[in-house]
């Protein structure tokens, strides 16, 4: 598969033209032209044989190639992923249209200003003598996409400039949307651009104030894809580090791998500056990868005396064939029109060969995404009202299916996060250390506070007799210690519980604001009615526990496990109070045992099984209610929008499948 993308780049890489310097013309001698009635040499003859091989090979292997990428990117493919494209960038004024006129041969909009006010995605495609020249303009506007078609190049500028119009208004402001030109003609090479607006550094006139950035963010946000090449044009008469294109290309590709410098105006070249203009042509000054051309395009008098393209090509060729400096970029290739058209179909063919391989690989991946994305957003609604019903029928039993998940702790959770019951199992585990901890603080401090008790309230009994009003007023004492944490983890767990039911109901619901909002009066309802039923059971709880009661058999077995163990606050001063010390720790240990058992029992009841119950029953009642299923199931906007979007990308990345799958590149 990728042998072919191999084979082709090898194809593209032996493309190497030979020069483009006069036959006849010989070191030192006059430059002439040719005589008409020459015969061509044998090294001519050679010559034409092989080209002629080459444009064989170019039609079988490059012109498909070029293809191949421009019907993905009339598929819409690059909405969703990077294409190989070349994007022109300039200053404004550094000649980047009249470069774009000689490459197609057509007039685009000129004047002062921003004139390329959108993206301009040009085809060029070269068609065999005796074909008709053809051109059409694609773009689209309110979700509509228009096509005009071309009887002449003299009419597409005014007509690029019309469309521009109609997207970007008809102030100077720009915008995103892509107008496609295509071209058909013989005089053009296989060639796609994307021409970007000319860099502006201040506002003038209409313009909004912050244009500047706005078309900077534009040709950032195409030339930092590693799919693109940045074709930097650059007026030969000004320093050319100090242009913002070229500052520009540098950020996004610092080493130059993707930039190719084109160098215009250079009958403007100041005197004694010359050497310096071939010394960065030649890849002396600044360095790129791809290095730099030079071209000379029509100027505004040559084009207000109606010099024609061909004409334009045939002066500008002569221009350099005469130049004592620039000669020697000619005889390189490095200068001239037909040349840079040359270099720039090789480029980004070879772009294309070396991206082919990966590209299967990263539509699959994003259509495997897409769908992703597709499924977690849902279906939409249906239209049939019976079908509109059974829609929410399903939606709402789902809703409680994932309710009961919480419950039975079996919901799905992300990588890193915990199920509720998990959390809440580990605060009732926590609220058992907290007794333990109190009973352990008990016979640290215990003694002191039997005997306070003893001297305070000891009445007429002789020693030996245990005072009950004293053990009892101690143990309850401790007990009701106990009451505020138990609050706390009940209110904890609530948070918890309320925050996940929100956040489920969020997302099942998210796309019906209706639904959602009716099903949150009822999360909120229903949870603070539980929550005031639970904390009613535990404080009834405690009441409870002032009452000092325990079966005898189990009251005698801990006091003896007491006594056995011992206590740890050292020599107690008489019988009274040691005996005391020990009723108190066996009923603490009673109590605690019942309230780290309880408090848990009425969180679990009340917090999930409860409301959770209650929830489900509310959520069907919602069928019964006023509300209207329409009404209910109103789609938010951007949701469909979205899905819409989400529906558009997958049949645009199938259809690249499919043209993938078909080509004989891949």
């Amino acid at each position: 598969m990728q042998s072919e993308a191999v084979q082709l780049a090898g194809v593209i890489a032996s493309m190497k033209m030979p020069k483009q310097a006069d036959p006849t013309h010989k070191k030192g001698a006059t430059i002439r032209p040719a005589p008409e009635d020459q015969q061509p040499s044998p090294e001519l003859l050679k010559e034409k044989k092989s080209r002629t091989s080459l444009d064989q090979h170019y039609e079988e292997k490059v012109r498909p190639c070029i293809d191949l990428i421009d019907s993905l990117r009339s598929l819409g493919v690059e909405e969703d992923l990077a294409l190989p494209a070349i994007a022109v960038i300039g200053d404004q004024s550094s000649g980047k249209s009249s470069v774009l006129e000689a490459l197609s041969g057509v007039a685009l909009p000129r004047g002062s200003g921003i004139v390329t006010r959108c993206p301009l995605i040009l085809k060029l495609k070269k068609v065999k003598r005796g074909q008709p020249w053809a051109g059409f303009l694609t773009f689209k506007h309110d979700n509509k996409t228009s096509r005009r078609g071309l009887t002449s190049p003299d009419e597409v500028g005014k007509v690029v400039a019309s469309v521009q119009e109609i997207i970007a208004g008809k102030g100077e402001g720009i915008s995103h949307e892509m107008i496609t030109l295509q071209i058909q003609s013989t005089e053009v090479p296989d060639l796609t651009l994307i021409d970007l607006p000319g860099i502006a550094r201040v506002a003038v006139g209409n313009q909004p104030k912050d244009i500047g950035d706005q078309i900077k963010r534009m040709i950032r946000n195409y030339i930092s894809k590693q799919e693109t090449i940045s074709l930097v044009v650059v007026p030969a008469n000004i320093d050319i580090a100090t242009t913002e294109a070229l500052k520009m290309a540098k950020e996004v590709d610092p080493s130059g791998q993707r930039t190719l410098g084109v160098l215009t105006k250079p009958d403007l070249v100041d005197k004694g500056t010359e050497e310096t203009v071939v010394n960065t042509v030649n890849n002396l000054i600044v360095t790129l990868k791809k290095g730099y051309m030079m071209v000379k395009c029509r100027g505004q008098q040559e084009i207000n005396d109606s010099l024609t393209l061909e004409e334009a090509i045939r002066k500008e060729r002569a221009f350099f064939w005469d130049h004592p400096h620039f000669r020697t970029l000619l005889d390189n290739r490095k200068a001239t029109v037909p040349c840079l058209a040359e270099r720039l179909t090789k480029e980004l063919v070879e772009h294309i060969a070396k991206s082919l391989p990966n590209l299967e690989q990263q539509i699959d991946q994003k259509l495997a995404q897409t769908k992703e994305k597709l499924r977690i957003l849902g279906d939409g609604v249906p239209q049939d009202q019976a079908q509109m019903t059974s829609f929410l029928v399903e939606k709402i039993s789902k809703f409680n299916r994932l309710l009961m998940e919480i419950v039975q702790a079996e919901e799905v959770v992300e990588k890193g996060e915990t199920r509720v019951f998990t959390r809440i199992r580990s605060h009732f585990s926590n609220w058992k250390t907290q007794l333990e901890m109190k009973a352990n603080k008990l016979d640290e401090h215990l003694r002191d506070e039997v005997e306070e008790f003893a001297q305070s309230r000891r009445g007429k009994e002789l020693p030996g007799f245990v005072n009950y009003e004293t053990f009892e007023g101690i143990v309850k004492h401790h007990v009701q210690d106990m009451e505020e944490p138990a609050v706390m983890i009940l209110r904890n767990d609530a948070e918890i519980i309320r925050s996940n039911v929100n956040k489920i109901a969020a997302s099942h619901f998210e796309a019906f604001p209706n639904l959602l909002r009716v099903t949150k009066v009822h999360v909120e309802d229903l949870r603070e009615q539980e929550n005031r039923n639970a904390e009613e059971k535990l404080h009834g709880q405690f009441s409870m526990e002032k009452t000092v009661y325990s079966q005898d058999s189990l009251y005698s077995y801990q006091l003896n496990a007491v006594k056995q163990r011992g206590t740890c606050f050292g020599v107690a001063p008489n019988a009274d109070i040691k005996e005391m010390t020990q009723h108190v720790n066996a009923y603490f240990k009673l109590a605690s045992d019942r309230l780290a058992n309880q408090i848990p029992l009425i969180i679990h009841y009340h917090l999930l099984n409860k409301y959770v119950e209650r929830l489900q029953i509310a959520m069907m009642g919602i069928l019964g209610q006023d509300h209207s299923v329409s009404w209910l199931l109103r789609e938010d906007s951007n949701k469909s929008r979205d899905r819409e979007a989400l529906v558009g990308s997958v049949e645009r990345l199938r259809n690249a499948r499919q043209l993938l799958a078909k080509s004989v590149l891949i």
